[in-house]
């Protein structure tokens, strides 16, 4: 596992699809601040949790300057679905050989109901229009993430 970015990082960039197959690079991002958060799956609960939170509260983030880019491992089918079932407004992306998850340090072991297991760390990293990390979050918990992350970002 890849040590954990730290606020002061250079974000790793990357290239992934999106749910409809269109690919999104970080650096065409440059100039704008961007929320990359990793999920584990798709229509689970914590899952459909968290993309709802984010879904609801995405025209403040915006009205913030924030693009907000969801990631996990899933195939573009499950994500197009997933978006689709939820409304989802902002992108899903497919890394489903966690190489952008790895170089975000959102893979790896991590205590699943007492058991410890290798798999997507729920984390949200924040990354300002220098490409530069802002707020680095890991171990996140689903419920009340947005507003807490609304919180940290001087958003309330």
């Amino acid at each position: 596992m890849t040590d954990r970015l730290a606020a002061g990082d250079t974000a790793p960039d990357f290239t992934l699809p999106d749910q409809d197959g269109v690919e999104h690079h970080l650096a065409d991002l440059r100039g704008r601040k961007v929320i990359v958060y990793f999920y584990p799956a798709a229509s689970t609960p914590g899952c459909t949790t968290e993309a709802c939170d984010f879904r609801d509260n995405m025209s403040s983030l915006q009205a913030a300057g924030y693009e907000v880019l969801g990631v996990s491992k899933d195939e573009q089918a499950k994500l197009r679905e997933f978006r689709h079932e939820q409304a989802l407004t902002f992108p899903l992306l497919s890394d489903p050989d966690l190489a952008v998850h790895r170089a975000y340090a959102a893979w790896g072991e991590k205590n699943n109901y007492g058991k410890v297991v290798t798999g997507t760390i729920r984390s949200t990293i924040v990354v300002d229009e220098d490409g530069t990390v802002q707020l680095p979050l890991y171990n996140v918990k689903a419920t009340g993430h947005v507003a807490s992350l609304r919180k940290k970002l001087g958003l309330v």
